[in-house]
């Protein structure tokens, strides 16, 4: 099986979660791109300038782009081989199983964040003043709307990478020999 294809066992709906999760930055990112490259995207000259584009804010922008892409796209590791054994090209962690507990902490937190950044985003961009033109309006908010599914597309895809992860295993306190002793006798 390719290292970049779905595991046989993640259904459907799981894949679908991790891959929207994934793609949902996409917009937001490329209109970012386009604003540190100068590219009129319907903002006023005063909006680029507070932003400090072109300068120091046009690196800011591509790196806050590339950034959030790799964090966006690691939903896929919740779906994909690489979510479940860590790559042998990584020094010390080469092989090893990722341990279940670090990955659903970190996409748990990852799913608080971005959804948080959701509410926020849909509630400031209601009650934002901008200089912007209609167009540049409307072209930002269809941009950034898709961020608002991160969230809780990275939550469904994170309970099933858990469930699926921790199907087979015992339950902290439960004492699994005993239970199969009686269940023989």
């Amino acid at each position: 099986m390719p290292r970049s294809a779905a595991l046989p066992n993640v259904p459907r709906w799981a894949r679908l979660a991790a891959t929207g999760a994934a793609l949902s930055n996409v917009p937001s990112a490329l209109w970012r791109v386009a604003v540190a490259a100068g590219v009129p995207v319907g903002l006023a000259r005063s909006e680029y300038a507070t932003m400090h584009v072109p300068g120091w804010g046009t690196l800011f922008l591509i790196l806050l782009s590339l950034v959030s892409e790799l964090f966006a796209l690691l939903a896929l590791g919740l779906v994909r081989p690489w979510g479940e054994t860590w790559p042998r090209r990584l020094p010390f962690l080469g092989g090893r199983r990722v341990p279940v507990a670090l990955a659903t902490t970190l996409a748990t937190a990852g799913t608080v964040a971005t959804t948080v950044y959701g509410v926020l985003f849909v509630y400031t961009a209601f009650h934002a003043e901008m200089d912007a033109t209609w167009w540049g309006t409307l072209l930002i908010d269809v941009t950034y709307a898709p961020l608002i599914l991160w969230g809780p597309l990275l939550g469904v895809a994170t309970y099933h990478y858990h469930r699926r992860r921790t199907a087979g295993s015992p339950r902290p306190g439960s004492n699994s020999r005993a239970r199969r002793i009686q269940s023989v006798s």
